[in-house]
């Protein structure tokens, strides 16, 4: 490798330019810090995902000063909840916090405003700029030695801090040392774009009993999204819970999915407008560690997706609030062991959610079990009005007894389940 052409110095650098790497990258910012954000692409660039943005996510956008650009973007109120020949249409619920309603945007276009947002705050970004290797001087990370994917240059970017946002499969971290606990459920999904006549309806839906054109049941749940725009986002979720996870072939589940998706979507073969992308995601806070001395890891790079719904978008706006906070306690004091309170804040924030989901996702990872609770459930509005409070992590202050029950509930369960061997 050809030696550094330059070198540049920041109080922070942020690995990536994602959710978490932006939020992140406009907090600082905001704080009045030198912050520079490196993303490996050039915006706008795809990303596979759902493209639904809950109102924990909406909630973190509007506090970024960006509500009046969502509005431009679909707006939707609830779920649409299938299974069983049963449909239940769920609106969000009312919060003190988070908004009643959601929105669907691409993520080609919600990370470009993002990040662009960041850069109006005054974070410098530097996009086609992948990072090559942290820099380490006397045990400490001291920034990152990076190349111009345009012209193959390489130079340093020093720092005093590091923020490690660079996605799932966060080279940069494990190069930290971070790595996945194989005892957490790790989930896969896929998805495509379709046209439909449906693309303006104020329900995402989501398919808890998918079956194949024989009426077989499979593993997993599916995902209609509209976007507002002629087209609909169509994916598939599913979990390592499940037995056969690692010989799963998704594009299957997926075209199933698709040929038996309710007639009033549209989708067929000939109303596809993409090719299904997919990928991996690690699960319920599942990377360790999440903090050295002078780095911090946030967002999906840190295993911040939530195992009930496969969301992480808002997890990643709100992990790099939460470390942009203790860097600029760090960056005004003088005294780096602020990062330290990292783990116990996000334990804090999120320790008994992520428990109770991953014990979930056992339950998820037994289809004949699954079946039975979704009939169960789809018997009951009020039953399912509290589901999709719990799973989108919507509880009120005076309803967190619920998750305390619905973790005993599912700590029972795990008990009389045989234990699962993770991917």
């Amino acid at each position: 490798m050809p030696s550094p052409a330059t070198t540049e110095t920041h109080d922070v650098l942020v690995i990536g330019g994602g959710p978490a790497g932006s939020s992140t990258g406009y907090w600082l910012a905001r704080a009045g810090h030198d912050v520079a954000v490196i993303e490996r692409k050039t915006f706008p660039r795809e990303k596979t995902c759902g493209d639904g943005l809950t109102p924990r996510a909406v909630h973190q956008l509007t506090e970024m000063g960006l509500a009046g650009t969502l509005e431009r973007y679909h707006r939707y109120t609830g779920l649409r909840a299938c299974a069983h020949g049963i449909a239940l249409e769920l609106q969000w619920p009312e919060h003190p916090v988070f908004p009643s309603h959601g929105y669907v945007v691409r993520r080609r276009e919600l990370d470009t405003f993002v990040a662009e947002n960041a850069v109006a705050a005054g974070a410098v970004l530097h996009q086609g700029t992948e990072a090559v290797g942290p820099i380490v001087e006397r045990g400490l990370v001291a920034g990152a030695t990076v190349k111009d994917k345009d012209s193959g240059e390489t130079r340093e970017i020093r720092a005093r801090y590091v923020v490690v946002a660079d996605g799932a499969n966060s080279r940069f971290g494990r190069a930290l040392g971070t790595a996945r606990r194989r005892n957490y459920p790790q989930g896969m999904a896929i998805r495509g774009y379709f046209e439909s006549p449906l693309h303006a309806e104020p329900w995402i839906e989501s398919a808890l009993d998918v079956r194949d054109r024989h009426g077989n049941s499979l593993p997993g749940y599916g995902w209609i999204f509209p976007l507002g725009d002629g087209q609909i986002n169509v994916g598939i979720g599913l979990l390592s819970t499940f037995r056969d996870f690692k010989s799963v072939n998704t594009t299957h589940i997926m075209n199933e999915f698709a040929a038996t998706a309710p007639e009033y979507w549209g989708i067929s073969p000939d109303t596809a407008t993409s090719v299904p992308t997919g990928g991996r995601l690690p699960m319920g806070g599942s990377i360790h560690p999440k903090v050295g001395p002078t780095w911090i890891v946030v967002g999906d790079a840190a295993g911040s997706i939530n195992p009930f719904n496969g969301e992480g978008i808002d997890y990643a706006y709100e992990t790099g609030r939460m470390a942009a906070s203790l860097l600029d306690e760090a960056l005004q004091t003088g005294d780096g062991m602020a990062l330290q309170r990292y783990p116990a804040l996000l334990e804090a924030e999120y320790g008994l959610y992520f428990k109770v989901a991953r014990l979930f996702a056992q339950v998820i990872g037994r289809p004949a079990l699954m079946r039975e609770l979704t009939r169960v459930g789809m018997q009951s509005r009020t039953l399912m009005d509290w589901v999709l409070r719990i799973m989108a992590n919507l509880l009120r202050p005076d309803e967190l007894g619920a998750a305390e029950a619905v973790y005993k509930a599912a700590a029972a369960l795990a008990r009389v389940l045989p234990e699962p061997t993770l991917a």
